[in-house]
């Protein structure tokens, strides 16, 4: 008998987690979650940082994730992901946009393929979409592996990145693989909390 290594044992913890959690999540009465989601845009709101970025990278809520849309109201220049292959395409978008959201890899709504695509260079935050996060900002993510390629890129780096979960996902402490990279704060609805630099 090949007993399993810590790299099979972590990827099935993750994977246990994961399914737990999203039942979890998609168990969440729709006026709790619309409650919930509403809190962590507040929470955004409040924060002066948020209210100064030129361009924010976000994400269309998908399986009951949190619902950043209303803060499309506050904030004109979005960014949202398109998957293309292995890789993350950001697009602009807003609510005046000519172009409209489509439903595409996985069934998540994203951008249209003839969008226009960000300039990176004016991106100030990213509001990432996580399964869970736990408090040193270590993220579980969806197993796809999207996140972890566009943050081992050195022009992500040093841009902010804040997951965006309901507070029961955020947890004392996570499974980590090496390539595993805190983000730079995590926010529920209720609070943000950002890592001491």
């Amino acid at each position: 008998m090949i007993n399993p290594s810590p790299s099979d044992l972590n990827h099935q913890a993750k994977a246990d987690l994961r399914h737990r959690l999203i039942s979890a999540r998609q168990s969440i009465p729709p006026q709790v979650w619309r409650q919930k989601s509403d809190r962590i845009c507040e929470q955004l709101l409040n924060w002066s940082y948020f209210r100064q970025c030129r361009v924010i990278l976000a994400y269309t809520s998908f399986r009951q994730e949190p619902d950043l849309s209303p803060l499309t109201q506050h904030h004109q220049h979005w960014g949202l992901p398109r998957c293309v292959g292995k890789q993350i395409h950001w697009h602009y978008w807003s609510t005046q946009s000519p172009w409209p959201l489509t439903k595409g890899t996985y069934g998540i709504v994203e951008p249209h393929p003839q969008s226009p695509r960000i300039d990176l260079s004016l991106v100030d935050l990213i509001l990432v979409p996580a399964v869970a996060c736990d408090v040193r900002g270590h993220r579980l993510g969806y197993g796809g592996g999207y996140y972890d390629r566009l943050f081992a890129q050195a022009q992500w780096q040093t841009i902010p990145a804040v997951g965006i979960v309901f507070e029961y996902a955020r947890l004392p402490s996570l499974p980590q693989d090496q390539w595993d990279r805190p983000l730079s704060g995590v926010c529920s609805e209720s609070g943000l909390f950002l890592a001491k630099q």
